[in-house]
């Protein structure tokens, strides 16, 4: 991109004008056009121009765009034959449920000519479930198959067992992979059929274990880890493993949900601030057991403590435990994956967090706004000055006067603020600290915007 960062943040200002967007989009520049397909206001002629645009990549940025309407996105298979596999794979924006396309779209996708298109729509997190529950029956396997790893818990019994016994290999495999955890037989027939198999881990961690096949797993080393979290590993078994040399296993057995605390508690396990663990299944599996839950969230035990954390139904009582917990994954974890996470725990994290995701805690619903202008205002913390714009009650006065801050980011958010005087917002966009600030904010008059446009030298 050329140094238009003026043009760029016009090109997310929600306020700019259909003829101002539409010469961005006419520069032909990839970062101010990415900028503009998720643009807030994305319709009529400029929605119409990114649909039509000569150029592919154009295309494919809408079909990309999280923010865009679905029935937009969905127009797009309207055009040239390539845009289908845009459309299909889709947006994956980060922790952010995407709406689905419409049925009619998905029609099209799923008997398009092209299989590398019918594909990606099966694999896309955002196609729904009522898409796939019919092509447990479908000719073809891969279509079966996804079915089978996506939709199993919303198919009827017939097609379960149609599934299970399925000519092809692969759609048997993954329709087993569903239902080992409760049928000693299926995981046998898996390990003996994948043996080389990149799912192994999972079988070995999930399937329900005789003892035969427990023993037989366990010489080997590399699944002794995954293997010691199966709840069905027989007890003397998992014991035998609990003063192994290696830590990764010791750390597995002592996480095994049938110990006590005092059991857990005489293992060598350990585990850094910084170690990243998946969450235990058979936690999990308990997601709507309160009582279970509420064992793991009160547990010394850092792994039960974080694995329950990432259970958006844990009881409020556990969420208050776990909003104080020493352990930062614990409460990141919470703040990100429960609905009533507390306010202060996500202002908290914001503000004190070391991980990067803190900084995206920001956009959740329950992130506090009102009473922060009263609480930072004159916080030493320029992160926290800047939050107090985030309260309604904040006046025009005090935008103006963030506006002066020493640091040049409470600068920047107090040029976007709507509430700031316009006589002090140009004096912003002449300054190019705030540039980036002022040109995005929405109380930007629109002859400002033309003759931002006009000074780097955008064609009219």
């Amino acid at each position: 991109m050329t140094e238009r960062y003026g043009a760029y943040a016009l090109a997310g200002n929600p306020a700019a004008p259909a003829d101002v967007l539409l010469r961005l989009l006419a520069l032909n520049d990839r970062s101010i056009t990415h900028r503009l397909s998720y643009h807030p206001a994305l319709t009529g002629e400029v929605a119409e121009a990114m649909l039509t645009h000569p150029e592919r990549w154009v295309r494919h940025l809408l079909a990309e765009s999280f923010t865009a309407a679905p029935d937009l996105r969905a127009r797009l298979l309207d055009g040239p034959a390539s845009d289908a596999m845009s459309v299909a794979m889709g947006p994956h924006p980060y922790r952010i449920r995407v709406p689905p396309l419409p049925d009619h779209a998905y029609e099209h996708l799923l008997n398009h000519e092209r299989g590398n298109v019918r594909y990606e729509t099966v694999g896309a997190p955002s196609t729904p479930d009522h898409v796939l529950v019919p092509l447990a029956g479908h000719a073809d396997p891969y279509f079966r198959r996804a079915a089978s790893r996506r939709v199993w818990h919303l198919l009827d019994a017939d097609a379960r067992s149609a599934l299970l016994a399925d000519p092809d290999p692969d759609v048997r495999t993954a329709a087993s992979l569903q239902v080992m955890d409760q049928d000693e037989e299926r995981t046998e027939e898996i390990v003996r059929t994948q043996a080389d198999a990149w799912h192994l881990g999972e079988v070995a961690e999930r399937g329900k274990l005789g003892r035969a096949l427990a023993e037989r797993l366990m010489a080997d080393e590399v699944l002794l880890a995954r293997l010691a979290l199966n709840p069905t590993l027989p007890a003397d078994l998992a014991a035998g493993l609990a003063d192994h040399e290696n830590p990764a296993v010791r750390l597995a057995v002592s996480a095994r949900p049938e110990l006590s605390e005092d059991e857990r508690a005489a293992i060598d396990w350990r585990i850094d601030p910084e170690d990243r663990l998946p969450g235990l299944w058979w936690v999990w599996n308990a997601r709507h057991d309160p009582e279970t839950l509420r064992r793991c969230a009160a547990s010394a035990h850092t792994w039960l403590r974080r694995s329950a954390a990432s259970c958006p139904g844990l009881p409020q009582d556990c969420v208050e435990l776990l909003a104080a917990d020493a352990d930062f994954a614990v409460r990141l974890l919470l703040a990100e994956g429960h609905p009533e996470a507390p306010e202060e725990l996500l202002l908290d994290l914001y503000l004190h967090g070391t991980h990067r995701a803190v900084g995206s805690l920001i956009s959740r619903p329950r992130f506090p706004a009102a009473g922060l202008a009263r609480r930072f205002a004159d916080a030493p913390d320029p992160r926290a000055r800047a939050l107090a714009l985030r309260d309604p009650a904040a006046t025009p006065e005090l935008v103006e006067r963030l506006s002066r801050d020493p640091d040049a980011g409470v600068r920047r958010a107090a040029a976007r603020d709507p509430r700031l005087p316009v006589p002090r917002l140009l004096e912003l966009l002449a300054d190019p600290d705030t540039l980036s600030g002022a040109a995005a904010n929405p109380a930007l008059p629109p002859a400002e915007m033309y003759a931002l446009l006009d000074r780097e030298g955008i064609p009219r």
